[in-house]
């Protein structure tokens, strides 16, 4: 594996091996089909799903004849609100092979995130689930669109809703086994005769690997979720690399508790077992440490995904030594930094000789650096690894634009098959972070050395990771400010030793009489129901002001800094 180095300058090219898959993600499904047909394609823990390739593109057909009947096109938008269950991997390659964008939503979403997901893509359908950790989403999407009890019915005699908040929104597809008004049931997308199935995709207009289909939201700084726009080569192919770097085969099985609504699960986890034959199993809805150590054990997995906090959680779970784990080999390990420490418990107690560290972002399909296999533990917990094939990064100063010497800090850029289209019908933030060369600026300082190992030395943006969640403070700083009581708020992260990093809300309050009466468990509950729950403050501090810059910015490193100063002296 050669990469290409550019002089002393911070400019790499990735190998040019393997090739790129040139296909669209449904193509690539079939082809692969005809090569596993009757091999293990899904395991599905708690639904007790075990479908070949075989079944699952009959399912995969139906799906996608059944929207197309719906009158769900190419171009159209469709939103899955589901946790990780046999409906999401049916979507996936059924909106695949339609044309039609996925959109993820993340089922932490709360009324006015979901309605803000909706209205900026102008979804024309949602699959939802009944409910999850206690959003009952079926509750949720009848309190954002009161009109279901007035849905009227197309041809086929499907209810068609009338939203006056969401116009865009016709159908509600829920994967329930109840009949609900208004609402369609997802196992009666599949009622079509073979001959309707082959006549619906046939109908669908040429695809291309290059047109767009799947759209997955990210915020970056600058408050409200975007939607970054990803095509069929884009992810077909990230999943593909990151399979290959982990010598994926159609013998593998890959156990996937991390979400299906982000990257990690979707796109590296689905399509990489894809384009390899391999076997996708989902040990439980959300994640749970000991159903995750059961199914590895049960199925034989190979190969394990997950954040470190995952990790960690199955490494302590008191019950892990009772669960046979021997036959992992591999995995990613990616979303925060991992010590040390925990990187060696993983190769040792759950049996991970071949590890790996990923690092991208969703607007790069995500990823873009990846440890080897072979590499050595230092360079897997002090690097992210190598630059993926087919892809150009580089390292320049922030303020000048030039690229750096290699070893000195700059913003990262990456530019190649994995750059998103732009955010959906957002030209505007699309040219803040795509550059006039096609280069993604990723807002994270980060250095390259002489070997082309990448490590990331902080954040420009002031992204949260918490627990590998992407939490940005901006939202929860606007959902403060509707607070009657508080004057101005700032979100900063703070380390914290399970969760790489917490939250911590400095709110300066309109009236310092009411200290008493707001407290930190009164913000908590004006957040708890209205926002995603990891998004709630884990602390809240009350101040007078905020350290702020000449213009009036608030500088945040000082309040992170003051906070790390506080917390500890309250534990003191």
């Amino acid at each position: 594996m050669i990469h290409i180095m550019h002089g002393p300058l911070s400019l790499i090219e990735g190998p040019t091996h393997p090739s790129l898959i040139e296909d669209t993600i449904g193509a690539h499904f079939d082809k692969q089909v005809a090569a596993h047909a009757d091999r293990l394609a899904l395991v599905v823990v708690q639904q007790n799903v075990r479908w070949t390739w075989r079944y699952l593109k009959d399912r995969v057909d139906r799906m996608a004849a059944g929207l197309l009947g719906l009158g769900i096109k190419k171009g159209d938008r469709l939103g899955a609100w589901l946790p990780n269950t046999s409906e999401y991997v049916v979507l996936q390659f059924a909106t695949a092979k339609a044309g039609i964008l996925l959109t993820t939503l993340n089922p932490a979403y709360r009324i006015r995130e979901l309605e803000h997901a909706l209205k900026l893509v102008e979804c024309k359908a949602i699959v939802l689930g009944p409910e999850f950790k206690g959003s009952r989403y079926v509750d949720m999407i009848a309190e954002l669109c009161p009109e279901l009890h007035s849905a009227t019915f197309n041809t086929e005699k499907f209810p068609v809703l009338h939203s006056a908040k969401i116009p865009s929104l016709k159908y509600i597809i829920h994967t329930t086994s109840d009949q609900l008004k208004g609402m369609c049931k997802f196992e009666d997308m599949y009622e079509k005769s073979d001959a309707q199935v082959t006549s619906a995709l046939a109908s669908v207009p040429p695809l291309s690997q290059y047109d767009a289909i799947n759209l997955q939201f990210t915020s970056g700084t600058t408050g409200s979720p975007k939607a970054a726009t990803l095509t069929h080569r884009g992810i077909l192919n990230n999943g593909f690399l990151v399979g290959e770097r982990l010598k994926l085969t159609c013998n593998d099985v890959m156990c996937i508790p991390v979400p299906l609504y982000h990257c990690f699960g979707l796109v590296i986890g689905n399509l990489g077992c894809m384009s390899h034959g391999s076997t996708i199993v989902y040990p439980s809805t959300g994640f749970d440490a000991e159903a995750t150590l059961k199914a590895v054990e049960s199925e034989k997995c190979t190969t394990l995904f997950g954040v470190p906090t995952m990790f960690v959680a199955e490494l302590n779970h008191p019950n892990a030594r009772k669960y046979n784990v021997s036959s992992l080999r591999t995995g990613v390990m990616a979303g925060s930094p991992c010590p040390i420490e925990i990187m060696r418990r993983v190769i040792t107690e759950l049996h991970i000789p071949e590890i790996t560290i990923c690092y991208g972002m969703t607007e790069t399909s995500p990823v873009s650096f990846q440890s080897l296999t072979t590499a050595p533990l230092q360079r897997r917990v002090e690097t992210v690894g190598t630059l993926l094939p087919h892809l150009t990064c580089k390292i320049v100063d922030s303020l000048s634009g030039s690229i750096v010497p290699r070893n000195t800090p700059g913003e990262l850029l990456v530019k190649g098959f994995s750059v998103m289209k732009g955010y959906w019908n957002q030209p505007d933030k699309t040219k803040e972070v795509i550059d006039a060369d096609g280069f993604m600026h990723s807002g994270d300082t980060a250095t390259v050395d002489n070997d082309g190992y990448c490590r990331i030395v902080g954040r420009i943006k002031d992204i949260i990771i918490r627990g590998g969640e992407n939490i940005y403070p901006r939202e929860i700083e606007e959902y403060l400010f509707t607070h009657p009581d508080i004057a101005d708020v700032t979100i900063v992260g703070v380390p914290h030793q399970l969760y790489g990093e917490s939250t911590c809300a400095w709110i300066i309050l309109k009236n310092k009489e009411k200290k008493g009466h707001v407290d930190s468990a009164a913000i908590k509950a004006f957040c708890r129901g209205n926002i995603a729950h990891y998004k709630i403050p884990d602390h809240v501090l009350f101040v007078d002001a905020f350290p702020l810059t000449i213009t009036g910015k608030v500088q945040k490193y000082i309040v992170r800094d003051e906070s790390i100063k506080m917390l500890s002296a309250s534990k003191l």
